[in-house]
C-alpha cells in the first residue's frame, strides 16, 4: 500500500472522510442500534472483520459507559471500553490494531483518543476534583471545585530524516524489535518551534548538528495522543555520539546498504524513508 501524501496515512482523517463525521458529546443521540468500537487493550472486536452493528452485544452492559462519538456510514458509532479480564462477546474476534485495515485502524485511532481523554479527565488536576462537567459544544471539561476549565492533550511530536550527501541517518531504541530502525523523533520542549525541536533532538541523540530543516507533512498517532510532525535536514557537523538513555544505536545508511528492518508501511516514519531516502529525493 502506498500514500501519496502524508494526509492520505491511517490515523488522518482525510481517510475516512467519506465514512465518519465526529460528534461532539452534546450532539449524541438516544441509545439504539447503530456501529460500535469495542476495545480492549489494544485490540478492536470485531464481527467477521467489520465492526460490530446493532446493540450493544450480550452480556456486556452499558452502565452509562457507552459513547457515541460520531457517525460511520450514516449511523451512530459508540465506544466502548472492555477490561482485559472481560470474556469476548460470542461472535467476535480481537484483533490487534496493526491488522487492521487502514479505514477501520484510524476510526480505532480516534476512538482510542477518546477514551486515553476520558480517563485522563475523571479528575481535575488542578485541584484534584472528581466533579468535573462537560464544556458544551466540545470535548473540554470544568472543574466543580475550582472552575477550572479542561480540554483534550495533544502532544506534538517531530520526527526527521536527516542526509549527507546519498547517507541518511537512522536510530533504534532498545525496546523495538530486534534490527528494526526508524527516524529521531521527540516531543517539543517549552519555548521552542517546531525546528528548534528538530535541531535540539538530533543533536542531543546523536550529537550532530543540522541544517536546512524543512517541514514535509504530519500524522495522527494515537498511542496514546500524540502528532508526529515530519521533516527532512541536512547533516551540518559533528560525529555520532549515541545518547544511551535514549538509544541503543543510530549510524548512516545508503539504499545500497539499508538495516534488517524498518518502520511499518502506514508510519509517517517509513513514508518519509521511502519518498525522501530511498524516493525520488523531493
Amino acid at each position: 500500500m502506498s500514500y501519496p501524501e502524508t494526509v492520505n496515512l491511517p490515523f488522518n482523517g482525510e481517510i475516512i472522510r467519506t465514512r465518519f463525521t465526529q460528534l461532539k458529546p452534546d450532539a449524541a443521540s438516544a441509545g439504539g442500534p447503530g456501529y460500535w468500537v469495542l476495545l480492549q487493550g489494544d485490540t478492536l472486536l470485531l464481527q467477521e472483520g467489520e465492526l460490530y452493528r446493532g446493540e450493544l452485544p450480550a452480556p456486556l452492559e452499558d452502565n452509562g459507559q457507552a459513547l457515541q462519538f460520531g457517525e460511520w456510514d450514516g449511523q451512530p458509532v459508540r465506544l466502548f471500553s472492555l477490561s482485559k479480564s472481560d470474556d469476548v462477546p460470542q461472535g467476535l474476534q480481537g484483533v490487534p490494531w496493526t491488522e487492521l485495515p487502514d479505514q477501520i485502524a484510524t476510526l480505532y485511532g480516534v476512538a482510542r483518543q477518546i477514551l486515553h481523554w476520558e480517563k485522563l479527565s475523571r479528575h481535575c488536576s488542578r485541584c484534584g476534583s472528581g466533579e468535573m462537567a462537560r464544556i458544551a459544544p466540545t470535548w473540554g471539561k470544568r472543574c466543580g471545585g475550582c472552575g477550572h476549565e479542561h480540554y483534550p492533550h495533544i502532544h506534538p511530536c517531530v520526527i526527521v530524516l536527516v542526509r549527507r550527501g546519498d547517507e541518511f541517518l537512522l536510530a533504534r531504541k532498545p525496546e523495538w524489535a530486534a534490527g528494526r530502525y526508524s527516524l529521531v523523533a521527540g516531543f517539543v520542549d517549552f519555548g521552542e518551534s517546531l525546528e528548534e525541536c528538530v535541531a535540539r533532538e538530533v543533536l542531543e541523540e546523536t550529537g550532530l548538528k543540522v541544517k536546512d530543516v524543512r517541514y514535509v507533512g504530519s500524522q495522527n498517532w494515537p498511542f496514546p495522543s500524540q502528532l508526529m510532525a515530519g521533516f527532512v535536514a541536512n547533516y551540518d557537523s559533528g560525529e555520532i555520539v549515541v545518547e544511551e538513555d535514549e538509544l541503543e544505536d543510530a549510524r548512516w545508511f545508503t539504499k545500497e546498504r539499508m538495516p534488517p528492518a524498518l518502520p511499518q508501511k502506514r508510519s509517517i516514519a517509513r513514508w518519509i524513508i521511502d519518498n525522501f531516502a530511498l524516493g525520488s529525493g523531493r
